[in-house]
């Protein structure tokens, strides 16, 4: 990764902090944007996944000062804690327009920069999406949520498909339950978690339902990125990576 240039979308979460901070440590040129500077690792671009006109604008500056990007990381993302009959048409299409068209909008334009890296690498550039355990499986009271992962999965397996013979290669993270300021959300919210019941209690009840007896924490999903972001993962594409200590491998046990 040594001399990359890199575009990571949201480093203000906990999983977008530590992406940054593992590329730096690789010694990577990072470029970390979102829609405030909360500080962190990388040279900071202010973004907003909904705005077209600035997202082109944004890499047309950013054509002017590099020639190529190696890898694009797109990690920005929310979550709506409704039923479908809960979930109002403005939260449906707020969550699809940062969750999907966010990160359809940054591929589309960062696709010309993305292509002169294909072409100087052998090994070729790499976008790395995130989609979610909950693009496979659901959790209760986040259909929309789950909605716009499945639609993530979808589209990653497209741009593979569309981009890889020109030297882009393009796969999706899926986390489970990992340790960040969206998860206490969940912990504390009226929806799936514990509408509002003991912090305590509820992590732990999370941790026992995983076969490795614990959720994840940031540095294993950054570990995982930069795994795909090098040129080991070269022939890796088109694929969606689960990472959630072995939840979703498993059947749902009876408690006697």
């Amino acid at each position: 990764l040594v001399g990359s240039e890199m575009w990571i979308r949201n480093r203000t979460g906990c999983i977008g902090s530590g992406i940054c901070e593992r590329f730096e440590k690789e010694g990577a040129q990072v470029i970390a944007a979102d829609l405030a500077d909360n500080g962190g690792a990388g040279k900071f671009h202010k973004f907003d996944v909904t705005d077209e006109q600035g997202i082109i604008e944004t890499f047309r500056s950013l054509e002017a000062e590099w020639d190529k990007l190696d890898v694009l990381v797109n990690a920005a993302g929310i979550e709506i804690e409704e039923t479908i009959e809960n979930t109002t048409l403005e939260q449906w299409n707020r969550i699809f327009a940062i969750n999907v068209t966010g990160m359809f909008l940054t591929s589309k334009y960062a696709l010309p920069l993305m292509r002169k890296a294909g072409k100087a690498n052998p090994n070729g550039a790499s976008i790395i999406n995130f989609g979610s355990y909950d693009g496979y499986i659901a959790d209760p009271g986040l259909a929309a949520y789950c909605a716009t992962k499945g639609a993530v999965h979808a589209l990653t397996k497209a741009m593979a498909c569309d981009h890889g013979p020109e030297g882009i290669r393009v796969n999706a993270i899926c986390p489970g339950y990992v340790d960040t300021p969206m998860l206490q959300s969940f912990f504390e919210g009226d929806g799936s978690g514990g509408g509002g019941g003991n912090i305590e209690t509820l992590q732990q009840a999370v941790r026992d339902v995983h076969p490795m007896r614990t959720f994840g924490k940031p540095e294993d999903i950054a570990n995982l990125v930069n795994w795909l972001a090098s040129d080991e993962a070269r022939y890796a594409a088109g694929q969606l990576w689960v990472i959630d200590g072995g939840l979703s491998a498993q059947v749902q046990q009876m408690k006697l």
